[in-house]
């Protein structure tokens, strides 16, 4: 009697300690409410912009995460997790901030200091304008220039004014063939960094080109973005042929953040179709974690998704397969974010993680797991991991934002330009 007593008394305790069951819409329902409170309570309380991170007690705000961030509000707001006013409030905010952080040609630094206001270098000579991180930003900002129209006219025509600030075509130091990363006033072009893909910057060429008041040629685009050992690929891993990237498709950010606002779906230069090209790296990954060639603890079809993000052995690092970074860390934001491309093999991955003990914190899932380590969840949070999980939520849930972002008559004049169109996907 006592022993079934005992039976009884332990299930019930199990019980107690597992999540209820929740459909597919409302766990993500609720990933998205979590994940989007990272962007209301770690705004910066001077200027309103994301916190680079959530373990940092000093006050670096990121320049590319408040691009997310915002992004992130509108869908709160859409949502109803908290009044349209707020998001409007937010958001202005951080409009004026930026209004009067100091930009270098029109570009924003990578970080600033949100109390002083002053950028922060992220590296011993970029301390001065970062033009991808701007690109992020600015894809926010447009965006938000098309949920505020209608209803908040002013703050919307503030967001195009700083659209137009961007000097794109300065950042190209007088070359016909490039786009240069960094401009710094007290080192200048001194690290020479041309942006090249195939990765994440694919947006940066996109916004230069659309540009009303600096912008680039098709002919720059070419002879730069698409001018790297690392653009065409073509080969086969697992079956699944990639025609663009870097051996087995590199870090799957580079299917996220171009492509928060850029509508993928659908969407060629008639030799590539993006939408397929990004669901194609996403798969390879999973095959490679089923796979498992270096014997990681834990990767399968339930644990999956490699990204540059915190881990447990060295802080910030990219974890993509076949490099020595790969070390058994998983992100959650890589195969979350890439549920719009793999719903069904992303939800599966989710469902994991929302039932792994110690994986889900107040804002949604933790940074990093690695089963193999000792602790194996990275207990902190990352603007630039949070934003792409919300938004491409909201993608999936009803395309809101690649609905806000592609209203920009700019942007369609841009993708022509470039030799981009839509086809029915």
């Amino acid at each position: 009697m006592r022993s079934k007593l005992l039976l009884v008394i332990s299930a019930i305790i199990l019980l107690a300690s597992c999540k209820p069951y929740l459909s597919d819409d409302a766990l993500l329902d609720r990933i998205e409410r979590l994940t989007i409170g990272y962007f209301t309570d770690f705004a910066d309380p001077t200027t309103g912009m994301a916190r680079e991170r959530s373990n940092d007690s000093n006050p670096i705000v990121t320049t590319g995460g408040t691009g997310f961030g915002i992004m992130a509000i509108i869908a709160g707001a859409e949502r109803g997790y908290f009044p349209r006013e707020e998001g409007v409030a937010r958001i202005e905010k951080i409009v004026t901030s930026l209004e009067n952080l100091e930009r270098f040609h029109g570009a924003w630094a990578h970080w600033y200091n949100g109390e002083t206001g002053e950028a922060f270098h992220f590296s011993e000579f970029d301390d001065g304008g970062d033009l991808v991180e701007t690109a992020f930003l600015v894809q926010g900002l447009l965006a938000a220039r098309h949920w505020l129209e209608a209803d908040n006219f002013d703050l919307a025509e503030r967001i195009h004014d700083l659209w137009l600030g961007v000097e794109w075509s300065w950042y190209t130091q007088g070359q016909p063939d490039a786009l240069y990363w960094h401009w710094s006033k007290n080192y200048g072009f001194k690290m020479n960094h041309r942006i090249t893909g195939y990765d994440e910057t694919l947006i940066t060429y996109i916004l230069a080109a659309s540009s009303p008041s600096y912008p680039i040629s098709r002919e720059l685009y070419e002879a730069s973005y698409k001018n790297s050992s690392y653009y065409y690929n073509g080969k086969e891993y697992y079956g699944i042929t990639l025609p663009l990237g870097m051996e087995l498709g590199g870090p799957l950010f580079f299917c996220h953040y171009s492509f928060l606002g850029l509508d993928p779906r659908g969407l060629t230069d008639g030799k590539t179709n993006y939408f397929e090209r990004n669901k194609a790296h996403t798969l390879i990954q999973r095959a490679y974690a089923i796979d498992n060639p270096k014997n990681h603890k834990g990767y399968s079809e339930y644990l999956w998704g490699f990204t540059s993000s915190d881990d447990p052995d060295v802080g910030y690092s990219s974890h993509h397969p076949g490099t020595p970074d790969e070390n058994g860390t998983v992100s959650p934001t890589a195969a979350v974010s890439s549920i719009v491309y793999t719903p069904e093999e992303s939800m599966k991955v989710i469902r994991r993680l929302w039932d792994t003990p110690g994986m889900v914190g107040p804002y949604g899932f933790y940074d990093a797991y690695n089963p193999s380590r000792e602790p194996s969840v990275v207990e902190h949070y990352l603007a630039i991991d949070q934003g792409p999980e919300a938004v491409m939520i909201e993608n999936y849930r009803s395309g809101l934002l690649w609905k806000l972002f592609m209203q920009a008559p700019e942007i369609q004049k841009g993708l022509e330009k470039l030799g981009f169109y839509y086809i029915e996907n």
